[in-house]
């Protein structure tokens, strides 16, 4: 999270308190194709479902990569890179970066912190800029919180539903399994391990 404290960057930050399980929130955001559907009154668009994407994973990460070609630049700044037209993908030297910085943490099995920060390596002493993107990321996050509380809510009402994953949540299912790894691992701790309980929501 370098970008926080790098002099080459700007940016700002907020906290939300989301009525979810985290793992939801980790699903929405491995999750590339929801601009066009949950956010398609602030920065959807059609192309942001229909581009291609490649989803890899190590032993502890796991990643969702898209590249499109000829969009509206503001959909791009909206937390990513743009570069010109021509440039081969993953050369971002010679365009404007935007990132959106996410951390998601626990509070109660149903409910979730989330922490969160957009840094940009373009007109760094703006701070009117500054504010006006912190607000409005601020924005579109409200609209993924409305879709993650209602997707708890369904999860409640309907215990024990089995859920299909399609081609598109491949990075998630990367990230479930990734994450249950690491549950299995704790849960064989040795005694010894402080491993702090999830507090009910309820």
């Amino acid at each position: 999270m370098h970008w926080n404290d790098d002099a080459a960057w700007a940016g700002d930050d907020k906290m939300i308190r989301v009525r979810c399980d985290y793992r939801l929130v980790l699903d929405n955001l491995m999750d590339l194709t929801r601009e066009t559907f949950v956010h398609g009154a602030s920065i959807g668009q059609a192309a942001v479902a229909e581009a291609p994407f490649v989803a890899t994973h190590g032993d502890r990460t796991a990643t969702v990569t898209r590249w499109m070609a000829n969009i509206d630049v503001g959909v791009a700044l909206a937390g990513s890179s743009v570069q010109p037209e021509g440039d081969k993908p993953g050369n971002r030297s010679q365009g404007v970066n935007g990132y959106v910085l996410n951390t998601i943490t626990p509070e109660t099995d149903k409910t979730s912190l989330y922490f969160w920060a957009f840094a940009r390596n373009y007109a760094l002493h703006d701070e009117r800029l500054t504010h006006e993107l912190r607000e409005d990321v601020a924005n579109i996050f409200r609209e993924d919180e409305l879709i993650l509380e209602a997707q708890q809510q369904a999860s409640d009402e309907h215990p024990g539903y089995s859920f299909y994953n399609l081609n598109i949540d491949a990075g998630s299912m990367w990230m479930r399994r990734l994450i249950d790894k690491m549950i299995a691992a704790e849960n064989g701790a040795s005694s010894r391990s402080r491993v702090i309980p999830l507090r009910s929501a309820a």
